[in-house]
């Protein structure tokens, strides 16, 4: 464990008053509980341009990608921001199949790249801290969603 001094937790302090913003809120418990599309055409159809669902999209994407920015630029102690950024993990794990073909059509390789570096990080930590425990929610949400197709059938 790094040494932390009070710019970053204040920095952290900082993106988690961000994180209560109330429409941000709102945005992010969209996002956890409803966001589903596993194409870039998936998403259009069901969240266009211009529509609520997009624009939480948005905030909620653009949110992680700049908070994993900062921890990615060593702007905060790793431990200290994996500890309570699990939430941007969850983020990327409902776009990381859709993210290549968005910037292949945007050709912009760098979108939502420092989200993807930020999972990547942050799941190599989680394995050392406490193993397994990656796979134990991936089968958690696969389980979910297997139930939730189910139940509307």
């Amino acid at each position: 464990m790094g040494q932390v001094t009070h710019e970053q937790a204040n920095l952290l302090l900082r993106l988690y008053e961000l994180r209560r913003e109330p429409r941000m809120r709102q945005a992010r418990a969209w996002f956890y509980s409803q966001f589903d599309a596993n194409s870039p055409q998936e998403l259009m159809s069901k969240y266009p341009m211009g529509s609520e669902e997009s624009a939480s999209i948005r905030m909620v994407l653009s949110y992680w990608d700049m908070a994993a920015g900062m921890a990615n630029r060593g702007l905060m102690d790793d431990e200290m921001f994996f500890e309570n950024s699990a939430e941007g993990w969850s983020v990327w794990e409902k776009v990381k199949a859709i993210v290549p073909v968005q910037r292949e059509a945007m050709k912009n390789p760098t979108y939502l790249l420092q989200l993807e570096n930020f999972a990547n990080r942050f799941e190599a930590w989680r394995e050392r801290t406490a193993p397994g425990s990656i796979e134990a929610f991936r089968q958690t949400r696969t389980n979910t969603r297997r139930a939730a197709a189910s139940s509307a059938n």
